[in-house]
């Protein structure tokens, strides 16, 4: 087959799996007619309108993890793909209602109060004695009320709080729920669809807590590492970015300079995730109470950092020399750890986990972490269509040399020659599109995704039917079409 052959079977597939994508990850959204069953701590759960289902599969690690609940960081990336279909006209009024509950639903969680709840000795007598000890102690409970309910991972689907231990706090959610919904009040037309009281209180409150946490440690994405860490901080450094010029104009002047000057904070202290020996932007930060080994590592984190915050151009964004350095040294950790990466087809890029010798379940592939890649690819090939400078430097003169197969002295000085920014777009669509093979290499007939494929044989493995891996592919080529159309625009 001709590579372009190949290169029209993946788009015709691509453009396939998005809509078959956009009928799996609405299914976990506003899920009312599903009943949950957890017998081991006597609970039925039926999720509320408005919640959204890490994975609507009935499991309890059996062997397959127990994903039935609203996760705040989770579900502000699904409603994030869900208005990327809106906006194109895939899906409508339907999916409009269910970002009215999303919001109604989140502001309830946001009034909930540990304090309320009964004590725990009143409902031991539907636990199995097996499970007491994974129950939260009474006191964490009754610390959750005001702002500090919001740095809860997840919640029930039914809208309760979560009784069991878990890693807390997590604050890159309501960071990412905020940058979410102003998103949706960016687009004039969708606002004027929404109820705009709800939408603005919560982007108010989501703001406020990033504003007032932001200093904090918190347990990171994978809910594993208590730290600072990159991809919570600079998902608070855009959402609080995009805060200030939101209140700016509505006329909130005090707000708006107190969430920039948080913004610009942050962003100055993002440069100490940068290791000159790694040549990558490392993280958690030394100073990590449960980092492994007391080491700053490779992780994908960074990198779905950058294309959450949609971060296109400038110091951590995706034109950052620094960012595309560690992206390569990502794909390079990644093909020389998996087996399913040795022997590859020359058009599918690496399959991607997200640290160094992970562990969880198959400590494989993640839909996810492959995707992400590949939205990044897009995302600097969108920046860069749209005339966004790319600045060169010593981390990715070579890189971008080999992706243009020019010579490195032969690029520009401190920018790219304009001459090249065309040629640059298309390698970066393609290099994109190696990471959308490999999903489709991946992904079952039924387009049904998982959380990970094995990094031995490729096999689904751990959570099933994951709405942020729907949610993922969304976002990848909706990002693919917005640097198609800047391509377009200027005429490459």
């Amino acid at each position: 087959m001709s590579n372009t052959a190949a290169e029209t079977e993946l788009r015709v597939w691509m453009g396939r799996h998005y809509l078959r994508c956009a009928e799996l990850m609405p299914r976990a959204i506003s899920a009312t007619e599903i009943v949950k069953i957890r017998r081991p701590f006597g609970q039925t759960v039926r999720p509320a309108a408005g919640s959204v289902l890490a994975s609507a599969e009935q499991t309890d690690y059996d062997p397959y993890p127990d994903y039935f609940f609203h996760w705040l960081r989770d579900s502000a990336i699904v409603i994030d793909a869900l208005r990327e279909l809106i906006e194109d006209g895939t899906l409508g009024a339907e999916a409009l209602r269910r970002v009215d509950e999303f919001v109604e639903f989140s502001l309830g969680l946001n009034r909930l109060d540990g304090r309320q709840l009964p004590p725990r000795e009143s409902y031991r007598a539907v636990v199995d004695p097996d499970q007491f000890k994974f129950l939260r102690p009474d006191e964490e409970l009754a610390e959750l009320h005001g702002e500090r309910v919001m740095g809860e991972a997840r919640y029930g689907a039914d809208g309760a709080l979560d009784i069991l231990g878990w890693g807390r706090p997590q604050n890159d959610g309501p960071a990412l729920r905020a940058l979410t919904c102003l998103r949706f009040w960016r687009n004039d037309t969708l606002r004027a669809d929404l109820k705009a009281d709800p939408l603005r209180a919560l982007i108010e409150a989501d703001l406020d807590y990033t504003l007032h946490h932001r200093k904090e440690i918190s347990v990171d994405l994978w809910e594993e590492t208590l730290g600072h860490n990159f991809h919570t901080q600079l998902t608070q450094c855009a959402a609080l970015a995009e805060g200030g010029a939101w209140a700016r104009m509505l006329g909130e002047g005090e707000r708006a300079e107190n969430y920039a000057a948080a913004a610009a904070e942050i962003e100055r202290a993002l440069g100490a995730y940068y290791s000159a020996d790694a040549g990558a932007y490392l993280t958690p930060l030394p100073d990590a109470p449960t980092a492994p080994s007391g080491r700053m590592r490779l992780d994908i984190a960074v990198i779905l950092g950058v294309v959450q915050a949609e971060r296109m151009a400038g110091a951590f964004g995706a034109t950052d020399p620094k960012m595309l350095a560690t992206c390569v040294k990502l794909e390079q950790l990644f093909d020389e750890e998996y087996p399913i990466n040795h022997h590859r087809p020359p058009d599918e890029a690496p399959a991607l986990g997200r640290y160094p010798r992970d562990q969880y379940y198959a400590g494989g592939a993640y839909f996810f972490s492959t995707l992400g890649a590949a939205q990044f690819c897009y995302l600097f090939a969108a920046a860069a269509a749209s005339g966004a400078p790319v600045p060169l430097a010593t981390e990715n003169r070579f890189i971008l040399a080999q992706m243009l197969g020019r010579p490195p002295d032969a690029l520009g000085e401190a920018q790219l020659a304009p001459p090249l920014r065309g040629a640059l777009v298309r390698a970066l669509i393609q290099k994109g599109d190696g990471f959308m093979a490999t999903t489709r290499h991946y992904t079952p007939a039924s387009g049904e995704m998982a959380e990970q494929f094995s990094q031995l044989d490729g096999a689904p493995a751990s959570a099933r039917d994951l709405a942020w891996s729907y949610a993922g592919f969304v976002k990848a080529f909706a990002t693919r079409r917005r640097a198609e159309r800047n391509l377009a625009s200027t005429g490459g």
